[in-house]
């Protein structure tokens, strides 16, 4: 296996991937793996638009089916990791969280994504399933709408703002709260039957320049090496 292999990456997978890339290039020697990591819908945009890239990992299936649909995927996709989402807030907690509830709080700065970045899709959608509960009430995912102080890019960019103290809350993925991150925030878990479990799927490009080196990785990130990096950084192994 040699040559560069361009890896398009969602946001999420930064740590992961990184760590992943560094552990191919040390069993493949002769290769090099170079990553672009955004949001999965500017990813699906740049592939659209004709840009180089050999591999295609998305955070939900949404944009991935939007390659396939548009003639941009080379044979199968499969699901190689899932996540969950998770609240957080700075480590002071200026906006006095204690649980989900108080995301409607009036006042509460708020920062999500923008509305078709897959985050801000599992947001919405965990408000839905909260609105249907009537612990919450029908006027819940309103309420925490109103809060929104901002709409991010990416996922990454909704955790600095939370650190940064330029927001009171966020919902992220549960991998996004690594060791560095975590020290500069409080989280909070959001129950089961409101969360949502984010499906991740990869893929080869239509027309890869290095389709040898895009299946070579892919394998790996669906090996029990590759698992075992996704699950140390949080992620819920594809099994």
């Amino acid at each position: 296996m040699s040559g560069e292999i361009v890896v398009f990456a969602a946001s999420s997978l930064a740590d992961a991937f990184n760590e992943l890339g560094d552990r191919f290039k040390t069993d493949h020697p002769g290769a090099t793996v170079s990553f672009n990591f955004a949001a999965s819908t500017q990813l699906f945009t740049q592939v659209d638009q004709g840009a180089r890239a050999d591999v295609f990992a998305s955070a939900d299936q949404v944009q991935m089916d939007r390659a396939k649909s548009t003639n941009h995927i080379d044979g199968a996709d499969v699901i190689f990791a899932r996540n969950r989402l998770i609240i957080i807030a700075p480590a002071s907690n200026p906006g006095g969280l204690s649980g989900p509830s108080d995301l409607a709080k009036p006042g509460l700065k708020l920062v999500t994504s923008q509305p078709d970045v897959p985050i801000g899709v599992y947001t919405q959608d965990m408000l839905d399933r909260m609105s249907r509960d009537p612990r919450f009430g029908p006027g819940f995912r309103d309420q925490v709408n109103a809060n929104l102080v901002s709409q991010e890019a990416n996922v990454r960019q909704i955790v600095a703002k939370v650190q940064l103290g330029e927001a009171d809350a966020g919902v992220v993925y549960k991998t996004d709260v690594t060791p560095q991150a975590g020290t500069q925030l409080t989280t909070f878990d959001i129950p089961d039957e409101f969360n949502t479990i984010a499906t991740y799927p990869i893929a080869a490009i239509q027309g890869a320049p290095n389709p040898a080196g895009a299946k070579a990785f892919i394998a790996y990130v669906l090996s029990p090496q590759g698992q075992a990096i996704l699950a140390k950084w949080n992620f819920i192994p594809a099994a």
